[in-house]
């Protein structure tokens, strides 16, 4: 037990972050928020029909893929700070409308609170680069997500 206590100390003091309480709350909220991608975007994926169902089941498929590697290093990244990952997820509501513009645009609001909650981390993480630059490259992530299903709805 002595072993771990040492480890956290020395990944506190190593950290380099002014409020490292506060960034490891949030990167738990961001956890959460990656976790809950996944299934909403599994679901999606199951839920799609029509004659454009391939390509858009695809890309679902990879965003879920995506959210769960997102998910898996901010896990990798609260431990290395000597936290403890959350297993909450947020809850994701079933609209019961499955039309692929809806759901589009469900995905659309989803991304943009996550592009909102990584920009509100990012000015916490100055001091530790290996976390902001993680956090940036998610940052650059979700916002080319921002602007693929901004073009996808732009179809319709």
């Amino acid at each position: 037990m002595a072993k771990k206590a040492s480890s956290t100390k020395a990944a506190k003091m190593n950290s380099g972050l002014k409020n490292e309480n506060e960034v490891l709350r949030r990167l738990n909220e961001l956890m959460t928020i990656e976790l809950s991608g996944v299934t909403r975007y599994l679901h999606y994926s199951f839920m799609i029909t029509g004659p454009n169902r391939i390509p858009v089941v695809s890309w679902f498929r990879a965003q879920a893929t995506e959210a769960l590697d997102h998910a898996t290093m901010v896990g990798e990244k609260i431990t290395a700070l000597g936290g403890h990952p959350t297993m909450e997820v947020t809850e994701v509501p079933e609209t019961n409308n499955h039309n692929v513009l809806h759901i589009l645009k469900e995905s659309l609001e989803f991304e943009k609170v996550a592009v909102k909650k990584y920009h509100e981390l990012l000015p916490l993480c100055v001091g530790n680069i290996a976390l902001e630059e993680m956090i940036r490259t998610f940052c650059k992530t979700e916002l080319e997500h921002l602007d693929e299903v901004m073009k996808m709805i732009g179809d319709y």
